[in-house]
């Protein structure tokens, strides 16, 4: 999708943003019959086919909508409107919108371009498709359009592995997948297998594994920047492809949702996906502990005592409590692993990275 400041004489689509007040005020100027289907409410679209082509009339509600409110329009406009809209250059008619509310609509013509198993045969992403908007500057834009494709590509592949039937998704389709990825965006990919592990220590996350037909994939991704001094990110995400509950069964009513217990890893990794793409001038630490809850002779059992990567002991009463085992050694190896990474962090009375570091990083790197 191109966003050019231009404006040419003769438009074949034209997409006309109103809220409500605007169309009240606007309305006198267009054909007096169109108020009878529009009246500038949010989600409302008008189609005025007219001999020179067509404009979308294109409601946003309230004039107090909220940012995200604005993205939420265009997401349903171009689900909506999918097969309809034409790859071609577009005249964007909305001069009470700032800069911000632009962007959260081009952000949100993007990711309403989703559907699974997702292509990119949506007319906003072919080539051919401009947005022209007088408005703004060309600088502006071409930042603007950076950014909503950084973020859509990020989202559209947190979607597309959450929806992922379980037999597609097993741990090293996930593996390969993430390898290409660390190499189209130069990340440092690690992956520790079972025996790595059991190496290593890392026994909670064993755990959980140790059900599984599919050999552990505890994997680290590095997204490093160029820039000087910059701040380190941590992030670790709970990758359960599929959670039976294990030897405490979940219900089996509801448990087909059970393949997106995996969503914290697709926030991770949509994350890394736009850091890389607009080179945030940030590190960021990933952490994704790939498994799935099983249940075999091999299953862990309530009773079982873990000793996790930390050298705490864990009884497990219940092992749908699977992602807290996972997480446990995920965040723990991050601390010890990487603490050099955080050169300001806390430090207990023997210099050593201290029992206040969770409480840190929530504060000084989460929450930023």
């Amino acid at each position: 999708m191109k966003l050019i400041n231009k404006k040419n004489k003769i438009y074949t689509q034209v997409f006309h943003l109103f809220t409500e007040e605007e169309w009240t005020k606007t309305s006198k100027n267009f054909n007096k019959n169109i108020s009878t289907f529009f009246t500038g409410k949010k989600y409302e679209i008008f189609v005025n086919a007219h001999e020179e082509g067509i404009t979308y009339f294109i409601g946003l509600g309230k004039s107090t909508l909220q940012n995200f409110e604005v993205q939420q329009v265009a997401i349903k406009f171009s689900q909506t409107q999918k097969g309809k809209v034409q790859a071609t250059p577009t005249l964007f008619v909305a001069d009470f919108m700032n800069e911000k509310q632009f962007e959260e609509f081009a952000k949100g013509l993007l990711i309403g371009t989703y559907s699974y198993p997702f292509e990119k045969t949506h007319a906003f992403w072919n080539a051919k498709f401009e947005i022209h908007f007088e408005n703004l500057s060309q600088k502006k834009l071409d930042n603007i359009s950076n950014k909503a494709e950084a973020l859509s590509n990020g989202q559209i592949a947190c979607q597309e592995w959450l929806n992922k039937p379980a037999n597609l998704k097993k741990p090293d389709t996930l593996s390969l997948y993430l390898k290409n990825l660390a190499k189209k965006y130069d990340l440092k990919y690690t992956s520790f297998n079972r025996k790595k592990c059991e190496e290593l220590g890392l026994g909670a996350y064993l755990s959980v594994n140790q059900g599984s037909a599919y050999d552990a994939a505890f994997t680290i991704l590095e997204y490093k920047t160029t820039a000087k001094n910059a701040k380190t990110f941590g992030l670790v995400g709970k990758c359960v492809l599929f959670d039976t509950g294990g030897i405490s069964l979940k219900n089996p009513d509801n448990m087909h949702y059970m393949k997106s217990d995996m969503g914290g890893a697709t926030a991770v990794l949509g994350t890394l996906i736009y850091a890389a793409e607009m080179q945030l001038p940030v590190n960021i630490v990933a952490i994704l502990p790939i498994t799935d809850n099983a249940i075999s002779e091999n299953a862990f059992l309530p009773s079982d005592v873990i000793t996790a990567y930390n050298g705490k002991t864990i009884e497990v009463l219940n092992t749908d409590a699977e992602g807290r085992m996972i997480l446990a050694d995920g965040l723990s190896y991050m601390a010890k692993k990487f603490q050099d990474r955080f050169p300001d962090r806390p430090r207990d009375l023997n210099g050593k990275f201290g029992k206040n570091v969770w409480r840190y990083l929530w504060r000084h790197v989460f929450e930023q």
